[in-house]
Parts: C-alpha cells; structure tokens; sequence
C-alpha cells in the first residue's frame, strides 16, 4: 500500500459529541480507583530512575508507535529527556530495526498503558516542559466516546500532568472534542490547522501525502 492512499476517517458523528460535556465533567469530578497494572508499575520504576537522575527538562511523547516521533522530538529538543511511550509492543519492536538514532538526542521508549503511566507520573510529580499526543487512535464511532483519551477516565490526569500539551489529529472532531474537555477543566484553547515541511511521525508523513489536513491544539498547562 502506498503512502498516498490513507484512508480519511470515517465517523457517525458530525459534530463534538453531544454527551461529551457530560462525559468529562464526570471525570474531573470522580477519583479513578483502577489498580495500577504490576507490568506498568515495573516499567514506570526503571524509567523514573532515570528521569530522577536526570537534571534537565523532561518530555513526554504518549502513543509514541514506533517512536519515530521520540527520535524526532529528541533531536530538536537535544538538552531534553524525551520518554516515548506506547503500549504495543509490536509497534515499540520496530524501533531498533527502523529508528536507530543515538547521534542525537536522548529518549527512552517504554511499553506501558497510559492509564496507569500517566496517574504514576502525576504521583511521582513528574514535571514535563511537554506533553506530545500526536495522532491518538482517533475511536471515530460515536458509541467509543469514552475511548478517546479526552472522553476516558483518566483525562484528569492529563491536565494535572501539566506541562506545554499538544494533540494532533487528522480528524478535526477529535481535538475539537479535546479542546472542549480543556475548556471544561479550565483551560480554553484553539484549534488551528497545522502544516510544517517535515512530519515527524510515520501517520502523518501517510496523512499528508494522501491530502489530508492535521488539525491542532497547543496549551501551557
């Protein structure tokens, strides 16, 4: 398949979703009880030593795939520690064949489901300068509202994560829906259409060259 034929997504929805308000507001209003996963948990202790030891700024790329996009970010960031993060093993295997970078940059990929990484970094005060979710799976049926990260329990932790976020997507629903969770939680932002001479994560080098447009949100937290 070639990289100009990427499929657009395909939706029931023509609009932000109308239980959404709903949806969120609950969240930001309840106290997510989900034990934290051991295999998580592990994968976060190795990597908060790390980040510990660190003295400089700390990056954070969630839903890294194969982590292009950490490589990426970790070169035009080169005083920075970018930890990538994904929870497909498949994906994050494919990175030393494809993405073997170690001229630049410093970046660490771990397997780990956000929903456990993200309420572990929150409580070991992570303080990252950014927070990068760049192309999320979009879950573009109405009835997986609550899949969509903006729409799931654990949205709160996003915002108390803090730090300079960036969504991107190539449906504009989705950060248009992720703003409106922003603004619910006191953090109005705008979407704006994005454009740049190099992509630097493989979905969006396969989006733009199939003509379709990344949409964009960037807020300091």
């Amino acid at each position: 398949m070639s990289d100009a034929n990427s499929r657009s997504i395909v939706s029931n929805q023509a609009g932000i979703h109308e239980k959404l308000d709903e949806i969120v507001n609950k969240h930001l209003n309840a106290e997510f009880k989900k034990p934290i996963a051991e295999h998580t948990q592990q994968a976060f202790d190795e990597v908060n030593e790390q980040v510990q030891a660190f003295n400089g700024p700390l990056i954070i790329d969630s839903c890294c795939g194969v982590g292009e996009s950490s490589a990426n970010l970790a070169k035009r960031h080169p005083d920075a520690l970018i930890i990538g993060i994904d929870k497909s093993s498949h994906r994050l295997d494919k990175h030393d064949v494809e993405y073997k970078q170690t001229d630049s940059g410093q970046y660490i990929l771990v397997q780990a489901d956000l929903n456990d990484f993200w309420r572990l970094a929150v409580a070991a005060n992570w303080q990252p300068t950014h927070h990068y979710l760049l192309y999320p799976n979009p879950w573009p049926k109405s009835k997986h509202i609550q899949r969509r990260w903006h729409g799931a329990a654990i949205f709160p932790f996003i915002v108390k994560l803090g730090g300079r976020l960036e969504v991107r997507s190539n449906w504009d629903i989705y950060v248009k829906e992720f703003a409106r969770a922003l603004e619910l939680s006191g953090h109005p932002c705008e979407v704006t259409l994005y454009e740049s001479n190099e992509a630097i994560t493989p979905f969006e080098r396969k989006y733009w060259a199939s003509g379709q447009q990344s949409h964009r949100l960037v807020i300091d937290l």
